[in-house]
């Protein structure tokens, strides 16, 4: 009996300081006192959409709570898919270059290389796109001798892509490894000659 008072005394002491802090450290500041002070009297119509959040307890009233998370996450989705947008969109686009013509000139101009070079360059990058995207394409069985074939070169260029990044991590961590044993022999401790 001990044991439940103080359990029910901890719970309660919890939930005042829970509420307490909720009030000075978030309603208080960014609502009550923008509302009260400075006049923005149409926050008032937060605590009635935040009211309507408790009605999922309220039996055959609930379908009002659940038009407001229907809402919300309309919204939330909404947000989500224009951060995706502007950030994949641009890097969709990037990786379309151009093959021939006045764009893949200036662009081998720019970069100081042969208009051919760079063309072969574009194409190459074209069909590692395609294979690669064939080899994630899980919405049917790969079953077509062609697209069988698309998706093992992309998972032939991923093998490739993977071995380079492991292979770059590797020299960089050998090249730390050499730099650190050359500094220990060298200054501080062997001081062999350089």
């Amino acid at each position: 009996a001990v044991y439940r008072l103080f359990e029910h005394i901890f719970i309660g002491v919890a939930a005042g300081y829970a509420v307490f802090v909720a009030w000075t450290e978030v309603l208080l500041p960014t609502w009550w006192q923008p509302m009260t002070i400075e006049g923005r009297w149409y926050w008032i119509f937060a605590v009635v959409i935040g009211a309507v959040f408790y009605f999922v307890y309220a039996g055959k009233h609930a379908w009002l709570s659940r038009l407001l998370f229907g809402a919300l996450m309309g919204l939330q989705a909404g947000l989500g898919m224009q951060a995706f947008i502007s950030t994949y969109v641009p890097r969709i686009v990037a990786s379309y270059k151009p093959v021939y013509g006045a764009a893949l000139s200036q662009e081998a101009h720019s970069l100081h290389v042969s208009t051919w070079s760079l063309c072969l360059n574009n194409i190459f990058m074209g069909v590692v796109l395609v294979t690669v995207m064939s080899y994630f394409f899980f919405s049917f069985e790969h079953k077509n001798w062609g697209f069988r074939g698309s998706a093992l070169l992309g998972r032939w260029f991923l093998m490739f892509a993977f071995g380079a990044m492991f292979g770059a991590t590797v020299m960089a961590r050998m090249s730390l490894f050499i730099d650190r044993l050359h500094f220990l022999l060298n200054n501080a401790w062997v001081h062999i000659a350089k």
